[in-house]
């Protein structure tokens, strides 16, 4: 369960913009969940993507342990086809720059930050 006290839960804080994404192998697949220039907000434990024009995405809630190595994070989506999953990520906080991979339903949680089958990766900057 994510600690309010843990660092990085704060420095997630706040809108960030997908700038690559990685799904089971393949390089910037065309993705349901992100469009160009789409914006994911974190607000507490809670996540929103919205596109440009304000349509939403996807939205969920997360908990993080930076305890870990690697950094880990479970994403539970409250909406689309993993609406209620709890989907095992690892992620990676280095400044304005957070990556994460995640696995399908049921796999477990990726090690390294390079997919295979059932797995995808994100990138994000932050935006102001």
């Amino acid at each position: 369960m994510t600690a309010i006290s843990d660092p990085d839960y704060h420095a997630l804080q706040g809108a960030w913009e997908q700038i690559s994404l990685e799904d089971s192998g393949v390089l910037n697949p065309a993705d349901a969940h992100s469009a160009p220039g789409a914006l994911t907000t974190i607000t507490g434990d809670r996540f929103e993507v919205l596109t440009v024009d304000g349509e939403r995405l996807l939205a969920g809630r997360f908990f993080l342990d930076s305890t870990t190595l690697p950094k880990s994070i479970t994403w539970i989506d409250a909406m689309g086809d993993d609406a209620g999953k709890a989907l095992q990520a690892s992620y990676r906080l280095e400044g304005d720059e957070f990556v994460f991979i995640a696995a399908d339903e049921g796999m477990p949680r990726p090690r390294t930050f390079s997919t295979g089958p059932g797995q995808t990766m994100r990138t994000f900057v932050r935006r102001s």
